[in-house]
């Protein structure tokens, strides 16, 4: 009787995994719904990118030069781009984004979103217009959804009206300044839109702002007190013809990769200093000598 029953509950038992998929499926489809409803187009219109940049320049511009000493790298790259691009950048801290934005070419900067997410900045009304206007930022859902279905609909649209794109691929800030594995979506919106990605890497920001901390801190020994921080821009990497996205990221990661800082491995036939080679002759001419 048992061995009777047996199939049918297999059968239930496989029916009520298929509904909770469904049911899981559909929460994460309603979240990506939702996550572009949160979207403020008002952020993008000409008075509001007037305000960013008077913010930017005006209050970051200073505030930021008393805590940082900022180098930029590789502005030349946008002479031989056009926009629209997808900006992917390493992430460590919240002062990232206006580091980025001000290293922008002003051009770009006011024709750039920055792909923010929307389960921390977009939980409240108040907050996420505030982020919108200083930093022109858009809602993206780190749970689920990716970039399919669907669910990134107001980013495709935003690339479509030749806005750039600003996405932080690792999905959320390294605690300790190490870059983490970068997520595909931004392959997928570079392949579905047929634009480049430009990589950007940011040094120096996790010591000068790190996660927990609401203003920037000065260093505390030094001549200037000022935490040195970097904006590297590379060359544009374009999605290939049939390249799966986790090849085209697995590009972006080298070029990350070729910039983190090396140690020189110890060698043992290295020089010695000339103090310590003076005494080794001293004491093979005694040995000789007697």
């Amino acid at each position: 009787m048992v061995e009777k029953r047996a199939p049918h509950q297999r059968v239930r038992a496989s029916a009520q995994q298929r509904v909770r998929q469904t049911a899981r499926s559909a929460v994460e489809r309603g979240r990506a719904i939702q996550c572009a409803r949160l979207d403020m187009p008002w952020a993008r219109c000409a008075p509001a990118r007037l305000a960013r940049e008077s913010i930017l320049s005006g209050f970051f511009g200073p505030v930021m030069s008393w805590y940082v000493n900022r180098k930029i790298a590789g502005r030349e790259v946008f002479n031989g781009v056009r926009p629209p691009v997808v900006f992917v950048a390493n992430h460590s801290s919240h002062m990232d984004t206006p580091t980025i934005l001000r290293a922008l070419p002003r051009a770009w900067r006011q024709r750039t979103a920055v792909a923010a997410a929307a389960d921390y900045f977009y939980r409240k009304r108040w907050v996420a217009a505030i982020v919108s206007l200083l930093f022109s930022t858009v809602p993206i859902e780190r749970k689920g959804g990716g970039m399919e279905q669907g669910s990134a609909d107001h980013l495709h649209r935003l690339l479509r009206q030749r806005w750039n794109l600003l996405i932080y691929a690792e999905g959320t800030r390294s605690r300790d300044g190490s870059r983490g594995k970068l997520h595909s979506g931004a392959a997928v919106l570079a392949a579905t839109n047929d634009v480049p990605i430009m990589p950007i890497y940011v040094s120096g920001t996790n010591a000068a702002m790190p996660p927990g901390r609401t203003w920037p801190k000065r260093l505390r020994a030094g001549r200037t007190r000022r935490h040195p921080i970097e904006v590297r821009f590379g060359p544009p990497i374009r999605p290939l013809p049939g390249e799966h996205r986790n090849e085209t990221m697995a590009r972006v990661q080298k070029w990350f990769d070729a910039q983190e800082p090396r140690t020189a491995p110890a060698d043992s036939r290295a020089p010695r200093p000339a103090a310590e080679a003076g005494a080794e002759e001293r004491r093979m001419a005694a040995a000789g000598s007697r």
